[in-house]
């Protein structure tokens, strides 16, 4: 067994892990990632880019009144304010490192993308703005003396001293040999859980596992019900799907049903560019009545935008599409979670030790729905926060060491089939339309397959369990509101709007 002694822990290599990291100087950080952080994070599938009020007659309160109409009611504005009065200084720290945002004649070139009043989203490379953060921040975190990133470990659990403290973790290397992690604090930026989906742009890394662990652990957790559907994934059959940005429609792509008819104009005044939620029912819906439906971004790449969207562009064509010519099959697939584990203003958990940034966190700012392109500024913003508060906290008194169970768990990987079945679970009750009858059978199926499960298969155990737990939150939330729609439950409850 290898064991590791560090003095902060941060289990993710995205865009929020590595903000935390290099923030936390002087304290020595270890950045843990299961696979290579430019294949397996979801920063580097980010085709959009980051949302910050810096245009001409753009402002934080602007954003900010388009971030709570996205939330449905349901976000913290305190939260919020937060993170959009930071955009500012957190895109000047990422051009520092080296991020190319692109820019015109006239400045940032900026783009709109849905639920957006007006063009606020940062592109670098194009459509290719996660993959270029990610490049900058790692190397940024190689140049940084203070950061090491250790790849090819999966974190197994979270590990807890006898007074009840997080203290880094379990992990297992390429070979399957244990690693004993030993840390002073624990931060968790390990992204959301689309993969528990059978539709998903998300990576194989995207399993929920570290939000599965601290609801293990008992940290409070919020909004597992709230799981966020990209309404215009390529339709394909590749897992995971190819997403397709959505800028390609506030540059002036349109959806068309089976007919070749505009549908979005009479659902919303928005149109294309309603809130995600709106646009993943409506083309839900269609596709699970075997309708098609079409993006036609013809218009898009026929004129000077198509140099903006390279990889749509090369997404497309890997797929035998030429989108200058023809139309594109989409449909909504599972993309992000507002979900996650309750942090307070500076990222802590309940649990002692225990930190949150990124996706797996719920600070509050999405609420029901997540507004385009605020993911990454959140990543970005709430990941420095987390970083500067471990910095502050520096106590190189206090021991490393604490007294914990020494022996490595037993674990069994999940099943190929038994995690098969688990997507499929999921995909037919928790989609972006949802009944009471399909949850109340979604969690008797879930409820039957944990209990053809060994007693040691501890990651298929927590992954069944966050299952189980979100089936049971969408349950108990008896009316619809952004991401979670009810159609037993088709109204938004007044009784449920944040206070």
């Amino acid at each position: 067994m290898r064991t590791i002694d560090t003095d902060v822990l941060v289990i993710g290599a995205g865009a929020a892990g590595l903000c935390a990291a290099l923030a936390a100087a002087p304290r020595r950080v270890l950045v843990v990632s299961a696979g290579d952080p430019r294949v397996a994070s979801s920063t580097a599938l980010a085709q959009g880019g980051i949302a910050a009020p810096l245009g001409q007659g753009d402002s934080v309160e602007a954003q900010m009144a388009d971030t709570l109409a996205a939330g449905c009611h349901s976000s913290d504005r305190r939260a919020a304010l937060r993170v959009i009065r930071g955009a500012a200084e957190a895109v000047q720290f990422l051009c520092d490192i080296g991020v190319p945002f692109d820019r015109d004649e006239h400045g940032w070139r900026l783009h709109r993308e849905a639920g957006h009043s007006r063009a606020r989203v940062l592109h670098a490379r194009g459509d290719r703005t996660g993959a270029a953060i990610l490049a900058a921040l790692l190397e940024a975190s190689a140049r940084a003396a203070h950061v090491e990133i250790l790849c090819g470990v999966s974190v197994m659990m979270l590990r807890e001293s006898a007074d009840e403290r997080i203290c880094g973790a379990w992990g297992a290397d390429p070979a399957g040999g244990a690693v004993r992690i030993e840390a002073r604090d624990t931060v968790l930026a390990t992204g959301g859980l689309g993969r528990l989906f059978p539709f998903t742009t998300n990576g194989e890394c995207a399993q929920g596992d570290g939000l599965a662990m601290a609801l293990g652990h008992g940290a409070r957790v919020a909004g597992l019900e709230f799981i966020q559907f990209h309404p215009t994934a390529l339709a394909v059959g590749a897992d995971p799907v190819p997403l397709l940005t959505e800028a390609l429609r506030g540059a002036g792509a349109v959806l068309l049903d089976g007919q070749g008819r505009r549908f979005m104009c009479e659902l919303h005044p928005l149109a294309e560019l309603a809130p995600r939620d709106v646009v993943a029912r409506a083309v839900w819906s269609r596709r699970m009545r075997g309708e098609p439906v079409w993006l036609d971004a013809t218009e898009v790449f026929r004129c000077e935008h198509a140099e903006e969207f390279p990889a749509a562009l090369a997404t497309c064509r890997a797929h035998g599409i030429d989108p200058a010519r023809e139309l594109i099959p989409v449909s909504a697939a599972a993309h992000y979670h507002m979900g996650g584990v309750v942090v307070d203003v500076l990222g802590r958990s309940d649990r002692a030790g225990l930190w949150a940034c990124g996706e797996v966190a719920s600070t509050g700012m999405h609420g029901a729905n997540r507004l385009a392109s605020n993911s990454l500024l959140e990543a970005v913003v709430c990941g420095r926060t987390v970083g500067r508060a471990l910095a502050q906290e520096h106590d190189p008194m206090r021991l490393i060491r604490v007294r914990a169970p020494s022996e490595a768990p037993a674990v069994l990987a999940p099943d190929a089939a038994g995690a098969h079945r688990l997507r499929e679970i999921l995909g037919r009750c928790m989609g972006p339309l949802r009944s009471g009858g399909e949850l109340e059978q979604g969690a008797r199926e879930l409820l039957a397959l944990g209990a053809q499960l060994a007693p040691e298969a501890l990651i298929a155990r927590r992954r069944l369990g966050l299952a189980l737990a979100m089936v049971r939150a969408a349950l108990a939330r008896r009316e619809s509101r952004g991401a979670h729609w009810r159609a037993d439950f088709p109204r938004r409850d007044p009784a449920c709007d944040a206070r």
